[in-house]
């Protein structure tokens, strides 16, 4: 039998990783619940008193609920759409890649992933205004656009690595190649649609600098958005700023908890061809 041995040196790495990721944690969940007394005397202490007036006033000032609800349409909305029409393109292309039109259209979507967000910015606000698309509607457009590149370049690999025989077989019974992507495929892409469904959902719902550039109504700002309220000319209310920013935090740190193990599982697989 062999005996196993502790790694320390690992051991402590992990530890102290684990440390400087919990920090800022810490610091988030201490900041909310002090009021600014407590922060005065110190900012690294535990709170005296659990100031949960804190989060009802961060509400108010927000209209969280309002921003919550854009969020939540945006970030559903676009991720299912995301899903369907992005598994669509690389099935095509996936199937094609002996094709030069197919196999360059794959190497033009992954050199988009490697251009700067910065330099498309100004030419994207003048687009979209000109198109009547600073809204909503617009924005989980170029949510579902900016993300092909990346979702093509993972559901590719995955795709490539399912047995073209399964889909021989179904067109011998008559399946059309529609039918055959939704009946077989689809159903096969389970684990990388969590893995591109998470992702997209944790960048959409996270994503402060299109929303800014191009909702130009307050009714319509998502919770990113909303936590300008806090910083003023000289002084920023951090209390009410971080008790904002864990309402807003929560939502996704609850999913990606219960989804975590998806992303992996779902990375892991799309690498294989």
């Amino acid at each position: 039998m062999i005996k196993k041995s502790t790694n320390w040196p690992v051991t402590v790495i992990i530890a102290l990783c684990s440390l400087l990721i919990l920090f800022p944690l810490y610091m988030t969940v201490a900041i909310a619940l002090k009021n600014p007394e407590e922060m005065a005397r110190s900012i690294f202490s535990l709170p005296t008193g659990l100031h949960f007036e804190n989060f009802a006033n961060a509400i108010k000032a927000t209209n969280f609920f309002n921003a919550l609800g854009n969020s939540a349409t945006i970030t559903v909305t676009a991720v299912v759409f995301i899903l369907l029409t992005n598994s669509m393109v690389a099935y095509a292309i996936a199937r094609n890649m002996n094709k030069r039109f197919f196999k360059t259209l794959y190497f033009y979507f992954i050199s988009a992933m490697f251009i700067p967000f910065q330099i498309i910015m100004l030419p994207v606000v003048k687009v979209t205004t000109d198109l009547h698309m600073n809204n909503i509607p617009g924005l989980i457009i170029l949510y579902i656009v900016y993300g092909l590149a990346f979702n093509v370049f993972v559901y590719v690999g995955y795709i490539r690595s399912i047995p073209y025989e399964l889909e021989e077989a179904a067109t011998v019974d008559g399946a059309s190649t529609w039918g055959t992507f939704w009946r077989i495929i689809f159903p096969l892409l389970a684990p990388v649609n969590a893995t591109i469904g998470i992702l997209s959902c944790l960048s959409t719902w996270n994503d402060f600098m299109l929303p800014l550039i191009l909702l130009g109504n307050q009714d319509s700002y998502t919770l990113p958005l909303v936590q300008y309220v806090f910083q003023g000319q000289f002084s920023t209310d951090f209390n009410l700023a971080f008790a904002s920013y864990l309402l807003a935090l929560s939502p996704m740190i609850v999913i990606y908890l219960f989804a975590q193990k998806w992303i992996i599982g779902g990375l892991t697989q799309g690498s294989i061809k």
